[in-house]
């Protein structure tokens, strides 16, 4: 065989190893299939008063049959596998009103739950499952400002330029998104050593050491405080206002 014919095998395995990692997509746009909801009071999958839904290929969070909020804090888990080094890219918009009951800081607030604990690991009446979040907030009013992708710590502790976080959340430098428009957000996690959170193309919060601990670990996890917190599960929201996911892709790195 010639060595010409050995450059090409050689070529084809350098590119077929060396092929950067496809994005896949966690949400196929027409129903909930890899994905399990938890939320407060009820069992696992109880999809208590169809508050996830899909329709016109997003996946929505919707207060249509509710009354009042009465604390249903929910979530919903892709659950197909968890996830270390990742690049996770989302589209969030809020909508509609904010509903009845539920507390005056969740309006137009919602998140990712970035290493996050599994929903049948949760407890029955636990609010937020332990993970590190990127939170996701709308401005309310013109001229006062409410960035997004802030961080928000159920159950875990990073640290801001080599400091412990001081505060549960902590504001990104992103500017404020007034109006109903479609977010395009990117989190960019490598295990428990770094995590950035990416907007525009602007790198806006970034925190380091990410590990077990705060004020509001479950006490079934309590056992874990201070362990790094590695790996984990993806779940989006609800905490009272209307909400919408689309374009729900990663890929791992």
């Amino acid at each position: 065989m010639s060595i010409i014919f050995y450059l090409y095998i050689f070529y084809f395995l350098f590119i077929s190893f060396n092929k950067p990692n496809d994005w896949i997509y966690l949400f196929n746009g027409k129903n909930l299939d890899g994905w399990k909801i938890k939320i407060r009071g009820h069992e696992v999958n109880d999809n208590y008063k169809n508050t996830f839904q899909v329709n016109d290929g997003v996946l929505e969070v919707s207060y249509d049959g509710y009354e009042s909020f009465d604390d249903k804090f929910g979530h919903i888990f892709y659950t197909k596998q968890e996830f270390k080094n990742y690049h996770l890219s989302l589209e969030y918009r809020f909508f509609g009103s904010h509903l009845k009951g539920a507390p005056s800081w969740s309006i137009k607030n919602s998140g990712v739950m970035l290493h996050s604990q599994s929903p049948n690991s949760m407890l029955l009446n636990q609010e937020f499952p332990l993970s590190v979040e990127a939170q996701f907030l709308g401005g309310l009013k013109m001229g006062e400002s409410r960035p997004t992708l802030n961080m928000c710590s159920p159950g875990s502790d990073v640290d801001i330029d080599g400091l412990k976080a001081s505060s549960h959340c902590v504001n990104s430098y992103s500017k404020t998104y007034y109006s109903d428009q479609w977010i395009h957000v990117e989190m960019v996690v490598y295990s428990d050593s770094i995590i950035h959170h990416i907007i525009d193309s602007d790198t806006v919060l970034s925190y380091t050491n990410i590990k077990v601990g705060g004020e509001f670990v479950p006490d079934s996890l309590k056992e874990n405080i201070g362990k790094s917190l590695q790996k984990g599960f993806i779940s989006l929201q609800s905490e009272g206002h209307p909400i919408q996911f689309k374009n729900i892709k990663i890929k791992t790195l």
